[in-house]
């Protein structure tokens, strides 16, 4: 049966601390009312008519995958600044123009606060704002007006960001547009956990993962037995509260069961897009980083993706995540990144640059329709590498295919001949990078 596809854009009435599923009366709004395309350049676009020669970006996070958005806008000539927290790679690519260290990026209110500060000092009037982190993203897209009187925020508003900031409301949106997703419960007391009972293994997941992620340096945590699964539901209340807990069925597979689709959305259609399978990921089961990836061809995963975008009015760079379940058959909805996300420079080598043809939209340049070609492969090396020795060494892995996939692949994630010491500094960072990030 076909889906009905709406938008929920308009659903203003609700509060902005609101970031639950919309009620049944939101629905039935929003399927009689036509969500209102999105005009060219119109989100986030920075007061005055700027000069595309004159207008820069500011990449908030300097790791690799804001060295990917660094160099995919310096070999156009774009002029690169790098605001970031830690002490990161980035700043070191020849295409950096100047690099800021700021206390934290993890509060809202500072990290406006610095932006505004570096736009101001530096007279960045009309620069091109890449968030490369979740928490960036929701503070983009709740500070929008005011970063809008200085840059120019690609990052939608609230009402779209809230359906992928809390996968509660992923998933209740994914529901109503008949999108599978895993299994969930969620619940709030001990006593709750009986009602999983028979349904092991599962895994415990945040609804908002930078509440718990930071604080763990996990993903998620299996629970094999209801023993365990208390034990583990008791040490999750430490860094979240109880209602943002998640109890969800564990698909099996790992890395190469995930897939995902990536695009430039906008007016309610993919600008660019690309999908991709997980090949390998850090760590095996609950990966938090994909270390080899490679496009494919999956138009079922477009379709689900493009009903998913259309829904939330959704404009800029994304990645829906999906796992596909071997005991059906089925592509299950994972998560959402209204960002750019680790291997995006994959993209490059499809034929599709996502950082900069956001950057010409946001220019009012024009950008034409197009879709990455499959069979391009991606690798970081710095995470793939133990990655590979440890699944070969647990049986995962066939040590002589994985030994040919490092010479089969066509994009690293940092080393480059032609900016090379971005990679040097990230050998040289090893030690504070595993503490700080785990990689």
């Amino acid at each position: 049966m076909a889906q009905r596809e709406f938008s929920i854009r308009e659903t203003e009435q609700m509060s902005q601390s609101d970031i639950r599923g919309p009620s049944q009366a939101d629905f039935a709004r929003a399927f009689q009312r036509k969500a209102s395309p999105i005009p060219a350049g119109d989100v986030g676009q920075g007061p005055g008519n700027m000069r595309a020669d004159k207008v820069g970006a500011v990449v908030i996070g300097g790791d690799y995958q804001g060295l990917g958005i660094v160099r995919s806008l310096g070999r156009h000539g774009v002029p690169i600044g790098v605001v970031d927290d830690e002490i990161s790679i980035a700043r070191y690519s020849r295409y950096t123009t100047f690099a800021q260290h700021v206390s934290s990026l993890g509060d809202a209110n500072k990290t406006v606060q610095a932006l505004m500060e570096v736009g101001r000092k530096r007279g960045l009037q009309g620069w091109v704002l890449y968030p490369t982190r979740d928490e960036t993203v929701a503070t983009l897209s709740q500070h929008r007006e005011e970063l809008g009187e200085i840059f120019r925020v690609t990052t939608p508003a609230w009402d779209s960001v809230k359906w992928l900031w809390d996968k509660r409301n992923t998933y209740s949106l994914a529901e109503k547009l008949g999108i599978p997703a895993p299994r969930t419960w969620y619940v709030r007391e001990l006593r709750d956990l009986d009602q999983i009972d028979g349904h092991f293994p599962v895994a415990l997941k945040p609804a908002i993962k930078e509440h718990f992620s930071y604080a763990t340096g996990d993903k998620a945590w299996r629970a094999d037995s209801a023993a365990q699964l208390r034990q583990l539901f008791e040490r999750a209340s430490q860094f979240m509260p109880r209602d943002e807990i998640m109890i969800q069925d564990l698909i099996p597979g790992d890395g190469d069961c995930q897939y995902a689709y990536c695009s430039f959305f906008k007016q309610r259609q993919s600008v660019a897009s690309l999908v991709t399978c997980r090949r390998r990921q850090h760590p095996l089961e609950f990966g938090r980083a994909s270390t080899y990836v490679e496009s494919v061809e999956m138009p079922l995963l477009e379709e689900y993706s493009q009903r998913f975008l259309r829904a939330i009015d959704f404009y800029g760079l994304v990645e829906l995540e999906y796992k596909r379940d071997p005991r059906d058959g089925q592509y299950r909805l994972l998560d959402v990144n209204g960002r750019t996300w680790g291997y995006h420079t994959i993209g490059r080598r499809a034929g599709v640059d996502f950082p900069y043809l956001i950057f010409a939209d946001q220019l009012g340049q024009p950008t034409e329709l197009v879709r990455g070609k499959a069979g391009i492969r991606w690798i970081r090396l710095l995470t793939d590498l133990p990655t590979g020795v440890l699944g070969i060494l647990k049986g995962k892995l066939n040590w002589q295919a994985y030994l040919r996939s490092l010479l089969e692949y066509d994009e690293e994630a940092v080393f480059s001949g032609a900016d090379p010491l971005p990679g040097l500094m990230e050998i040289a960072l090893v030690p504070y990078l595993s503490v700080k990030r785990g990689f």
